[in-house]
């Protein structure tokens, strides 16, 4: 028998009232909040129609201490670059990367308290975080090598010395651009899951 604890079940009603099942209580954002600081894990359900918003919940918890005088965790640069990949090509890949990210600084984070706490203070650890940062994207880089669907087929066939009418022989006019085939497709996904296991393997090291 698994002794792994299930998360606490938040039902939301059209009041917007919390309601904490474990506890038979009503709590608010702020308790969500404390019980994320303390590891508590949860899910969120509309108590109506039973979807799960636990998204939309937590990203009204960052909203709320976005409002936090002094509490700003989020440079604007990087919610107009945030805003910016919604529809890209890239957006796929951006809730991995900073998942990934945000794991390695939370597994990082006893070292760089510890390196405020020295001589140096917060500009050494703002400077160890970078090194973090580049740390990172040398790994994330590593990773998405891996991610190259069609290469092959772009750039397989030499290009024309533009010899051959000289030579009164006739070139072969171009194939004409095929549309991904279904082995292409299923070719890109085994590698986006090769990817995804070497982020895994990376994020363990």
């Amino acid at each position: 028998m698994s002794s792994e604890t299930k998360p606490v079940v938040i039902k939301k009603y059209a009041n917007r009232r919390l309601y904490h099942t474990g506890s038979s209580t009503y709590v608010t954002l702020e308790d969500l909040a404390a019980m994320v600081r303390t590891g508590e894990d949860f899910v969120v359900f509309d108590a109506k129609t039973g979807e799960d918003i636990t998204r939309s919940v937590l990203t009204q918890i960052i909203f709320e201490e976005e409002n936090k005088q002094g509490q700003h965790l989020l440079p604007v640069t990087f919610l107009r670059q945030l805003i910016r990949f919604y529809g890209d090509s890239m957006q796929a890949l951006v809730p991995r990367y900073l998942e990934f990210s945000i794991d390695n600084l939370t597994r990082d984070q006893q070292k760089l308290r510890e390196t405020m706490s020295q001589t140096f203070g917060p500009a050494a650890a703002f400077q160890a975080m970078e090194e973090q940062v580049r740390a990172n994207m040398v790994m994330f880089s590593e990773a998405l090598r891996l991610f190259t669907p069609f290469t092959g087929a772009a750039g397989g066939a030499p290009h024309s010395t533009g010899n051959g009418a000289a030579n009164g022989t006739a070139e072969p006019a171009p194939a004409p651009t095929q549309p991904p085939s279904t082995d292409d497709l299923t070719e890109l996904k085994r590698q986006v899951s090769e990817m995804q296991a070497r982020l895994d393997r990376l994020g363990k090291e």
